[in-house]
């Protein structure tokens, strides 16, 4: 069971807050945050990577509320982005310039430029065109940018293929090989400087092989770059963090830290790490309520007012969410479900499969949702955005109101 969500005198609850209770204040559906567990989760890894030399850089795409960032900028994580977009949020969140670092294998030159006025920590570079329009960047700027060279080690992470990206057939990075002669190349160019390199191999990873695999193949670079005169300050692990799933449990994270930062143990370098879905997905839920009730002769389902516009996860690679009941002491028969939404496609399932004691106007529960679940949400059908709210020691607040019919055509026009 999720320890951020608890039952409590049969309904489901959060910091011992009803959760129908958020329901009835707010409406459905809605995600609902655990502000604690989000703080317990970062404080975890953070303790852990600290005797390596390390740093949490959290993942922002996992999830970009302000609220969530906010918290997390509190305790001094850093921050790991993809766009100006995740820039402005960490700015205006209050997290440090000198702790983000910018990933993404396609920046936009623009965003590129705001990053460096920034002053991030270093741009996570991923092919030798994007090295150059960084130098032609930074020349234009008069600034020197800080560079670290992702690798892609062609390592198989053992997950989803959607959530793969260390694989040689995938967009992401640089192979080892060019990465060796790319770094003595940049010695030539005066407008950028490598202080690191970097890796990612995919998401929701539940082995440790695959990552201290990878970290072996960094740390063989490293010692060659270094031999090669590249002054290397830090070396970036990544993320993928998974969390436990279907029974299978997690890593822990002193286990995990141990795992990656191995390899590094004789190299005088710091160890930056990029951790999201580990940090939030169990800190969050989607709150969604049954509308109808519909049975076939070999199927059962729950209609709900979520759909893969609310959580796209499901639909768009068959991820699994546990859903549970907000009150499990129904007098209904238990019927093998699947909780399906609103959307005009035969794709949108938030779950498959799930026996629950249901009636009509029931509450669930989809949970571990807060990872990649808003922060993938979209308006399809012309569906407003749900609301978001964050409990933090029993109090909720309202993180992000309910998108109305009016902010889905602001900015449209009809001629």
């Amino acid at each position: 069971m999720n320890t951020a969500f608890h039952y409590r005198d049969d309904r489901l609850s959060v910091d011992n807050l009803d959760l129908s209770s958020i329901a009835d204040r707010w409406g459905t559906p809605c995600y609902v945050y655990s502000g604690t567990r989000i703080r317990e989760n970062y404080l975890a890894l953070a303790d852990a990577f600290r005797p390596h030399r390390g740093a949490v850089c959290y993942a922002v795409k996992a999830n970009s509320t302000l609220a969530v960032l906010r918290l997390l900028a509190a305790e001094g994580s850093g921050f790991d982005i993809v766009s100006a977009g995740e820039l402005e949020r960490v700015r205006r969140a209050g997290g440090r310039m000198d702790r983000v670092v910018f990933s993404g294998a396609c920046k936009l030159p623009w965003e590129i430029r705001e990053a460096l006025l920034a002053g991030v920590r270093c741009i996570n570079v991923e092919s030798v065109s994007e090295l150059a329009t960084v130098n032609d960047v930074a020349r234009d700027l008069s600034v020197t940018a800080n560079v670290a060279l992702r690798v892609n080690p062609d390592i198989d992470g053992a997950t989803h293929p959607y959530i793969a990206t260390g694989l040689d057939e995938h967009k992401f990075g640089i192979s080892l090989d060019r990465a060796r002669t790319l770094a003595g190349e940049t010695l030539d160019l005066s407008n950028l400087r490598v202080t690191a390199i970097g890796c990612h191999i995919g998401s929701q990873l539940l082995d440790l092989d695959p990552l201290e695999t990878a970290s072996a193949s960094l740390a063989s670079l490293a010692r060659e770059l270094i031999s090669a005169g590249v002054a290397l300050e830090h070396i970036d692990v990544g993320g993928g963090l998974g969390i436990p799933q279907r029974g299978a449990a997690a890593p822990d994270p002193v286990d995990y830290a141990a795992a990656v930062t191995r390899p590094f143990a004789e190299l005088d370098v710091d160890v930056v790490c990029e951790p999201g879905r580990s940090i939030v997905g169990p800190a969050g839920i989607l709150l969604t309520r049954v509308v109808y009730l519909k049975r076939r002769a070999e199927r059962a389902f729950a209609l709900v007012d979520a759909g893969m516009n609310d959580l796209l996860r499901p639909a768009l690679y068959a991820a699994w969410h546990d859903i549970l009941p907000c009150r499990r002491d129904s007098d209904a028969d238990e019927v093998v479900y699947d909780v399906v939404g609103p959307v005009c496609e035969t794709a949108d399932f938030l779950g498959k499969g799930h026996p629950l004691a249901l009636a009509q106007g029931d509450l669930l529960a989809v949970m571990d949702a807060g990872a990649y679940g808003f922060s993938m949400a979209s308006n399809y059908n012309s569906r407003p955005r749900c609301a978001e709210i964050l409990v933090t020691d029993g109090e909720p607040m309202l993180a992000r109101r309910r998108e109305t019919i009016d902010d889905l055509l602001r900015g449209e026009t009809a001629m």
